[in-house]
């Protein structure tokens, strides 16, 4: 939830448990994450586990080695969004002004005919 476009889990070594980040880890458990060099992880693509070596990375460990899946990516993060709560307007459009239809100026909410009139006059 902390990383959208996550490509890898990630087996946190002091605890053997998947995450998809580090801060998923510490809402989950109550101690802290612990360092290594050597990192396993799941490739979300393929489904396959793999270990690299962190001490000498390079950019070709940046890959899956069993589907090529560039996992180390520009991570993408939850943002906020302000939204209009409603139905979908393809399906209900009555709150939609349509500009292409002609509006009368001189007919508004305010403006009473004299037919509204003379039906309670009678």
């Amino acid at each position: 939830k902390h990383i959208l476009n996550a490509q890898v889990s990630i087996r946190a070594p002091c605890c053997k448990q998947w995450y998809d980040c580090a801060e998923c880890h510490a809402e989950a458990q109550s101690h802290r994450l612990a360092k290594t060099t050597e990192m396993a992880f799941i490739c979300k693509k393929c489904k396959k586990a793999f270990r690299k070596d962190m001490s000498n990375y390079e950019e070709s460990d940046e890959f899956c080695p069993h589907c090529d899946n560039h996992y180390v990516i520009e991570a993408k993060t939850p943002q906020a969004v302000v939204g209009v709560e409603g139905e979908d307007a393809r399906i209900d459009s009555r709150m939609l002004k349509d500009d292409r239809v002609r509006q009368d100026p001189k007919r508004s909410i305010f403006t009473q005919d004299d037919d509204d009139f003379s039906d309670l006059l009678g």
